[in-house]
Protein backbone atom coordinates (compact mmCIF):
# COMPACT_ATOMS: atom_id res chain seq x y z
CA UNK A 1 0.00 0.00 0.00
CA UNK A 2 1.23 3.42 -0.86
CA UNK A 3 1.51 6.24 1.67
CA UNK A 4 -0.58 9.33 0.89
CA UNK A 5 1.40 12.11 -0.59
CA UNK A 6 1.24 15.54 1.04
CA UNK A 7 -0.83 16.77 -1.90
CA UNK A 8 -3.43 14.00 -1.40
CA UNK A 9 -3.66 14.76 2.35
CA UNK A 10 -4.23 18.48 1.59
CA UNK A 11 -6.98 17.64 -0.88
CA UNK A 12 -8.71 15.46 1.75
CA UNK A 13 -8.45 18.25 4.35
CA UNK A 14 -9.88 20.77 1.83
CA UNK A 15 -12.81 18.45 1.08
CA UNK A 16 -13.52 18.01 4.81
CA UNK A 17 -13.20 21.75 5.38
CA UNK A 18 -15.51 22.70 2.50
CA UNK A 19 -18.04 20.02 3.56
CA UNK A 20 -18.01 21.43 7.12
CA UNK A 21 -18.41 24.99 5.77
CA UNK A 22 -21.33 23.92 3.56
CA UNK A 23 -23.06 22.18 6.47
CA UNK A 24 -22.60 25.24 8.71
CA UNK A 25 -23.87 27.57 5.99
CA UNK A 26 -26.93 25.35 5.46
CA UNK A 27 -27.75 25.38 9.19
CA UNK A 28 -27.36 29.17 9.40
CA UNK A 29 -29.59 29.64 6.33
CA UNK A 30 -32.30 27.43 7.87
CA UNK A 31 -32.12 29.34 11.17
CA UNK A 32 -32.52 32.68 9.36
CA UNK A 33 -35.46 31.31 7.37
CA UNK A 34 -37.15 30.01 10.55
CA UNK A 35 -36.65 33.37 12.31
CA UNK A 36 -38.17 35.23 9.35
CA UNK A 37 -41.17 32.88 9.27
CA UNK A 38 -41.65 33.29 13.03
CA UNK A 39 -41.64 37.08 12.75
CA UNK A 40 -44.05 37.03 9.79
CA UNK A 41 -46.53 34.66 11.43
CA UNK A 42 -46.22 36.31 14.85
CA UNK A 43 -47.62 39.53 13.37
CA UNK A 44 -50.46 37.59 11.74
CA UNK A 45 -51.26 35.78 15.01
CA UNK A 46 -51.19 39.06 16.97
CA UNK A 47 -53.61 40.61 14.47
CA UNK A 48 -56.00 37.67 14.99
CA UNK A 49 -55.77 37.85 18.79
CA UNK A 50 -56.06 41.66 18.88
CA UNK A 51 -57.75 42.97 15.73
CA UNK A 52 -58.24 46.37 17.40
CA UNK A 53 -54.64 47.44 17.88
CA UNK A 54 -55.41 50.79 16.26
CA UNK A 55 -58.82 52.04 17.39
CA UNK A 56 -60.52 54.34 14.92
CA UNK A 57 -63.41 56.60 15.76
CA UNK A 58 -65.95 58.65 13.87
CA UNK A 59 -68.27 61.49 14.79
CA UNK A 60 -71.99 60.74 14.44
CA UNK A 61 -74.68 63.07 13.12
CA UNK A 62 -75.49 64.35 16.63
CA UNK A 63 -71.85 64.91 17.62
CA UNK A 64 -71.42 61.59 19.42
CA UNK A 65 -68.09 59.76 19.19
CA UNK A 66 -68.25 56.18 17.88
CA UNK A 67 -65.50 53.59 18.18
CA UNK A 68 -66.03 50.19 16.56
CA UNK A 69 -64.41 47.03 17.92
CA UNK A 70 -64.05 43.84 15.87
CA UNK A 71 -64.45 40.49 17.64
CA UNK A 72 -61.29 38.35 17.65
CA UNK A 73 -61.07 34.69 16.58
CA UNK A 74 -61.85 33.55 20.14
CA UNK A 75 -65.06 35.63 20.19
CA UNK A 76 -63.77 38.36 22.52
CA UNK A 77 -63.51 42.09 22.05
CA UNK A 78 -59.82 42.80 22.58
CA UNK A 79 -58.03 46.01 21.74
CA UNK A 80 -55.33 48.49 22.64
CA UNK A 81 -56.35 51.52 24.67
CA UNK A 82 -54.44 54.38 26.20
CA UNK A 83 -54.56 54.25 30.00
CA UNK A 84 -53.04 57.32 31.60
CA UNK A 85 -51.65 58.01 28.12
CA UNK A 86 -49.82 54.67 27.88
CA UNK A 87 -50.86 51.90 25.45
CA UNK A 88 -52.17 48.73 27.07
CA UNK A 89 -54.20 45.80 25.79
CA UNK A 90 -57.68 45.27 27.14
CA UNK A 91 -60.45 42.72 26.93
CA UNK A 92 -64.00 43.98 27.24
CA UNK A 93 -65.70 42.30 30.23
CA UNK A 94 -69.29 43.30 31.00
CA UNK A 95 -69.23 40.88 33.94
CA UNK A 96 -66.52 42.88 35.74
CA UNK A 97 -67.84 45.59 38.07
CA UNK A 98 -64.74 47.74 37.68
CA UNK A 99 -61.78 47.88 35.35
CA UNK A 100 -59.51 45.07 36.61
CA UNK A 101 -55.78 45.61 36.27
CA UNK A 102 -52.90 43.19 36.81
CA UNK A 103 -50.21 44.17 39.34
CA UNK A 104 -47.61 44.41 36.55
CA UNK A 105 -49.85 46.66 34.45
CA UNK A 106 -50.59 48.86 37.49
CA UNK A 107 -46.88 49.27 38.13
CA UNK A 108 -46.27 50.10 34.44
CA UNK A 109 -49.10 52.68 34.56
CA UNK A 110 -47.91 54.22 37.83
CA UNK A 111 -51.12 53.33 39.69
CA UNK A 112 -50.81 53.14 43.48
CA UNK A 113 -52.46 50.40 45.53
CA UNK A 114 -55.39 51.74 47.49
CA UNK A 115 -57.53 50.16 50.16
CA UNK A 116 -57.58 46.35 50.16
CA UNK A 117 -60.92 44.65 49.51
CA UNK A 118 -62.25 41.16 48.84
CA UNK A 119 -63.56 40.56 45.31
CA UNK A 120 -65.30 37.63 43.74
CA UNK A 121 -63.72 36.48 40.47
CA UNK A 122 -64.26 33.53 38.17
CA UNK A 123 -61.54 31.78 40.19
CA UNK A 124 -63.15 32.55 43.58
CA UNK A 125 -62.52 35.16 46.28
CA UNK A 126 -59.29 37.15 46.20
CA UNK A 127 -57.83 40.38 47.49
CA UNK A 128 -57.79 43.43 45.21
CA UNK A 129 -56.86 47.05 45.79
CA UNK A 130 -58.92 50.11 44.96
CA UNK A 131 -57.40 52.48 42.45
CA UNK A 132 -58.42 54.95 39.79
CA UNK A 133 -57.57 55.52 36.15
CA UNK A 134 -57.04 59.21 35.50
CA UNK A 135 -57.71 58.90 31.76
CA UNK A 136 -58.85 56.07 29.50
CA UNK A 137 -58.86 56.59 25.75
CA UNK A 138 -60.56 54.23 23.27
CA UNK A 139 -59.92 55.77 19.88
CA UNK A 140 -61.37 59.29 20.24
CA UNK A 141 -63.53 58.32 23.23
CA UNK A 142 -61.96 59.74 26.39
CA UNK A 143 -63.12 58.88 29.93
CA UNK A 144 -61.79 60.39 33.16
CA UNK A 145 -61.44 59.25 36.79
CA UNK A 146 -62.61 55.68 36.35
CA UNK A 147 -62.76 53.40 39.40
CA UNK A 148 -60.43 50.43 38.97
CA UNK A 149 -59.23 47.42 40.92
CA UNK A 150 -55.67 46.18 40.98
CA UNK A 151 -55.86 42.39 41.20
CA UNK A 152 -52.40 40.95 41.93
CA UNK A 153 -53.23 37.36 40.95
CA UNK A 154 -55.06 38.30 37.75
CA UNK A 155 -53.66 36.20 34.91
CA UNK A 156 -52.51 37.61 31.61
CA UNK A 157 -51.13 40.97 30.59
CA UNK A 158 -54.28 42.72 29.48
CA UNK A 159 -56.69 44.70 31.63
CA UNK A 160 -60.35 43.78 31.88
CA UNK A 161 -62.44 46.72 30.74
CA UNK A 162 -65.35 46.45 33.16
CA UNK A 163 -68.56 48.32 33.82
CA UNK A 164 -67.00 51.23 35.75
CA UNK A 165 -65.86 52.42 32.30
CA UNK A 166 -68.53 50.88 30.07
CA UNK A 167 -71.49 52.32 32.02
CA UNK A 168 -70.40 55.76 30.79
CA UNK A 169 -70.94 54.64 27.19
CA UNK A 170 -73.73 53.32 25.05
CA UNK A 171 -72.79 50.17 23.21
CA UNK A 172 -74.42 47.75 20.85
CA UNK A 173 -73.35 44.65 19.00
CA UNK A 174 -74.16 43.66 15.47
CA UNK A 175 -72.49 40.62 13.91
CA UNK A 176 -68.80 40.65 14.81
CA UNK A 177 -68.74 44.36 15.64
CA UNK A 178 -69.34 46.20 18.89
CA UNK A 179 -69.89 49.95 18.65
CA UNK A 180 -69.02 52.07 21.66
CA UNK A 181 -70.76 55.47 21.69
CA UNK A 182 -69.92 58.48 23.83
CA UNK A 183 -72.58 61.18 23.87
CA UNK A 184 -71.38 64.72 24.51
Amino acid sequence: MQEPTPQTANQANNKTSSHSFGKTFSIVAWLILMAMLYLFFQDAINAQLNPNQQLNSSIGSKGEVRTVLIRNKAGHYVGTALVNQQPINFMLDTGATTVAITADAAKQLGMPLGQAMQVSTANGLTTAYRSQIRQLQLGDIVLYNIPASIVPNLAGTEILLGMSALKQLEFHQQGNQLTLIQHN
